[in-house]
């Protein structure tokens, strides 16, 4: 019986970790937070539940019966608050996976290390928010951590909001937001009406069978009309202003390359801001495993979610940003092929459906290069470090550095507390042409380790278990 090792308790972890059990391996799931679901199915803890919880998520019964057949199964240990803080990469087989149980916050946390026939990393995704002038202000809030926030706390992030970036999340944001009580005055999405028609009404009868996508869209718009808040496509925040927090955007019209139309700049009074320009793939385990990455910064799989190391497999947005019906239909092969088992075919083809969905996304909301022209000399853009886009022309300039360590050490852009994560895709950008792309992404895993930890653990490690 196959021992399988399952890392992220989201959708698409849940999802491999249930058909893996089903295909007849045991089963270990690790997830950072306190209860699975990820960022989709964030929800209040048992302790503070709310009666309505369903009407804050779609599919909540899924996660429901999902979570219970996990919690209750023998064959499946469920490991909550498990940071992975190292991984020991082995020829011909899945690493060694070194991780920490219990609070970030806490000092008597149980180091645990897994051997594992086959590994499946399901870590998800984070925001990608592109810098403008004063993004790094107090109130400046990416989407994500709004709705988190009301979803996971019932906290509005400010009570006079505006939702803006680009993609169909921002209207997910905005909707989380009306429920807590925020005004939003506007959602503004950055792609243009007609970027969006070619990107979503291209054949549209393919996309009849994502139909439930549209209903979702149908409902946030309800809410969005219902409360009276008005949708903008073509336009863009280019500026935050406020001396100790935000007190009001600058919005401008965009041209088709998202660079700033002269001339339509608005300033629109709001306490909190909320942006988002898209998701990028969170790979910092899956290349310390040594996974393999394409063009686009996704970890590279072939048809059965296999990675390019033997016995580790990857799903969901790791693979390519998609949403939850693909992160479940690729959790679920990875998960049936870790176990050593087929896939469903019905799987594959849902697979199938909503990888062109994904596709459409991209098409409609990708990021255009116009953006770097919202970003004058003085844009913080390694906040962190309080690195300028303009001291990082500069240094580019007098160095020739086209190498991402030289620039680092030369700037310190990246060597902050989030070692390139928010910054990361930023600097690659705005130096395009000068610095060699893709290499933000080569970062340390992110977990929070004590010294003290890390000499307990070398203390108490069975060096049998290391090649």
């Amino acid at each position: 019986m196959p021992d399988v090792l399952v890392v992220g308790g989201g959708p698409a972890g849940m999802a491999a970790a249930h058909a893996a059990r089903r295909s007849g391996a045991t089963v270990t799931l690790l997830e950072s937070g306190d209860d699975l679901g990820g960022q989709y199915w964030r929800h209040l803890p048992a302790q503070r539940s709310d009666p309505d919880e369903r009407e804050w998520h779609h599919g909540w019964q899924r996660f429901l019966d999902l979570r219970a057949a996990l919690v209750d199964d023998p064959g499946c240990e469920v490991v909550t608050t498990a940071h992975v803080w190292s991984v020991d990469r082995r020829d011909g087989r899945p690493p060694l996976v070194h991780a920490l149980v219990g609070p970030p916050d806490g000092g008597d946390r149980t180091p645990r290390t897994f051997d594992p026939d086959a590994l499946v990393l399901a870590t998800g995704a984070q925001e990608r928010t592109l810098p403008f002038p004063g993004w790094d202000l107090p109130g400046v809030f990416t989407a994500g951590a709004a709705q988190a926030l009301a979803k996971g706390e019932r906290v509005a992030v400010g009570r006079r909001v505006l939702v803006a970036g680009a993609g169909p999340f921002l209207l997910t944001a905005a909707a989380s937001l009306v429920r807590v009580g925020a005004q939003v005055v506007g959602v503004v999405e950055a792609a243009g009406a007609k970027r969006l028609a070619r990107g979503w009404a291209t054949k549209p009868w393919r996309l009849a069978r994502a139909g439930h996508k549209a209903a979702e869209l149908v409902g946030y718009l309800r809410v969005l009309a219902a409360n009276r808040v008005p949708y903008r496509t073509g336009s863009a925040v280019i500026a935050a202003h406020g001396a100790d927090r935000v007190e009001a955007v600058t919005v401008a019209r965009l041209n088709p390359d998202w660079s700033p139309i002269p001339g339509t700049e608005r300033r629109i009074e709001v306490d909190a801001v909320c942006v988002s320009h898209a998701f990028v793939p969170r790979t910092e385990l899956a290349i310390s495993t040594g996974c393999a990455l394409t063009g686009d910064g996704s970890v590279q799989v072939d048809d059965r979610q296999r990675t390019t190391v033997p016995g580790v497999l990857t799903a969901g947005e790791l693979t390519g940003i998609g949403g939850v019906d693909l992160a479940l239909a690729e959790g679920r092969i990875a998960g049936a092929v870790a176990a050593g088992a087929e896939p469903d075919a019905r799987d594959v083809k849902r697979r199938a459906v909503f990888r062109e969905f994904a596709t459409r996304l991209t098409a409609a909301h990708g990021v255009r290069p116009g953006w770097r022209s919202w970003v004058d000399d003085g844009t913080v853009v390694c906040r962190c470090e309080d690195v300028t886009a303009g001291g990082l022309r500069s240094a580019a300039e007098l160095t020739c550095s086209q190498g991402l360590r030289s620039l680092k050490l030369t700037t310190r852009a990246g060597l902050g507390l989030c070692q390139g994560r928010t910054c990361g895709r930023a600097v690659e950008e705005l130096l395009t042409g000068v610095l060699d792309p893709g290499r933000t992404a080569n970062r340390p895993i992110a977990a929070p380790l004590r010294l003290g930890e890390l000499a307990e653990h070398g203390r108490t490690c069975n060096r049998e278990d290391v090649p």
